[in-house]
């Protein structure tokens, strides 16, 4: 009978006794291991796969959902489904506080908390630590607040003993804004000291959760969380179109105070008209219709647990990153993703073609100054253990490909021991 192909029958006798192909290959052969690697065509069949931290792959539910979407935004059905989405959107962010749903990218979710709570003058502190705390930098500039930015380098965290000093230095303050999580370097922030330290001022605390949410723990309410930003394309597993916030009564309190110019992002209008069921401008029902499934997805596993699932993932993708002796970028590393520092004499860009190229897998490069120096693995959203093995075994035949002495299955089994480990800590709190 014939014997099942193994994949090694293939590869030539030489190249299996010198430990190309094998554990911590010699010096003396990493060029002929990068030469085998380089020239050898394996996939023909190649599933994209995303792996970024946004867009995030999608969930199945919420995409067929989304083909019902000739529903007109004027009629009781329409109302029906806006205002379960409202609905559960509160429920799944835990939070006495009134949520709206905007048609755009998270970034105008920024853009209306800055224009709808503050006016030109106000004193504002931003907290900067990344590409997306630039981002706030920009947007309270354009609409002429007096920022005082806390910078961090790329890589660290604004440290809330900084945010406490500045507010004690400047009573005039009247808003704190800050990322959760900053994806561009795969840092968390501390929002929870962050928000104590808010709560004995009179200033709003503003937080761009767009890849906090489903991430990290949230206490809007306990915390001091003024207004709270989230994005369809993230944890939620919906693609990109929707953002979100939840605004407290302490926020609401200011806004008629703003006199900042709004039209499409005037939330007052959008608060007059969700409490009707409807939106104020022409919504975008298949992604709500897709938004509801992907709420009661959530709800029905407990946003506690996808919380879990992401931190799990990102426990487990900085085990295998050591393992492989790569350097993790951040020193306060967050759970939507991972970034880790390229190989010495490497350029990150390699990673990210090598992915594509021979995996058809999508992962991310660092931005702005860090582009060239990391590469980024996501966990946010509909992410499992399944898309963790593969991607560090990929990383593993990537890396060898380079010429780099990989001791295969390294970074893999520093997965599983992860996944036995909570496995078995489950099975013991179970009997």
């Amino acid at each position: 009978m014939e014997q099942p192909w193994s994949g090694l029958d293939a590869v030539p006798e030489n190249a299996r006794k010198s430990g190309i192909l094998g554990f911590s290959a010699p010096r003396s052969h990493l060029a002929q291991r990068r030469s085998y690697f380089g020239h050898i065509a394996v996939m023909y069949i190649k599933k994209q796969r995303l792996l970024t931290p946004g867009p995030t792959p999608l969930l199945p539910a919420a995409l067929h959902a989304m083909m019902g979407s000739d529903i007109h935004h004027r009629t009781e059905d329409f109302r029906k489904l806006y205002k379960g989405v409202l609905s559960d959107l509160r429920d799944v962010l835990a939070t006495s506080s009134e949520v709206l749903v905007l048609v755009s990218s998270g970034t105008g979710g920024l853009e209306a908390a800055v224009q709808n709570f503050f006016s030109a003058g106000d004193e504002v502190l931003v907290c900067s630590a990344g590409k997306f705390g630039e981002r706030w930098v920009d947007l309270t500039k354009a609409f002429g607040l007096n920022a005082t930015v806390l910078s961090a380098p790329y890589g660290e965290a604004v440290q809330p003993e900084a945010v406490e000093r500045a507010l004690a230095q400047n009573k005039n303050i009247k808003g704190v804004f800050v990322q959760a999580s900053e994806t561009s370097t795969g840092t968390q922030h501390d929002v929870k000291r962050m928000g104590e330290a808010v709560k004995k001022t009179d200033a709003l605390f503003v937080v761009d959760a767009i890849t906090g949410v489903g991430t990290m723990p949230l206490d809007i309410d306990g915390w001091g969380l003024d207004i709270v930003i989230g994005g369809s394309q993230k944890a939620f597993m919906i693609p990109p179109g929707l953002a979100f916030l939840a605004v407290s009564e302490k926020a609401w309190a200011r806004a008629d105070a703003s006199k900042s110019p709004r039209y499409y992002f005037d939330l007052k209008r959008e608060r007059k008209n969700a409490a009707g069921g409807e939106s104020a401008w022409t919504p975008n029902t298949a992604l709500l219709l897709a938004f509801a499934e992907a709420l009661k997805y959530i709800k029905s596993i407990g946003m506690d647990k996808l919380v879990a699932n992401a931190q799990l993932l990102a426990r487990a993708t900085r085990e295998a990153m050591t393992e492989l002796g790569l350097e993790l970028f951040s020193s306060s590393p967050g759970s939507s993703v991972t970034a880790v520092r390229a190989p010495k004499g490497m350029d990150s860009g390699v990673i990210i073609k090598e992915f594509r190229n021979r995996f058809n897998a999508i992962i991310t490069n660092g931005q702005g100054s860090m582009k060239g120096q990391i590469f980024r693995f996501a966990h946010l959203g509909y992410f499992d253990f399944h898309d963790l093995f593969a991607v560090v075994a990929e990383l593993e035949i990537i890396l060898a490909a380079q010429g780099l002495p990989v001791r295969f299955g390294a970074g893999v089994a520093a997965v599983q021991n992860v996944y036995a480990e909570v496995a078995l800590a489950k099975e013991a709190a179970l009997a």
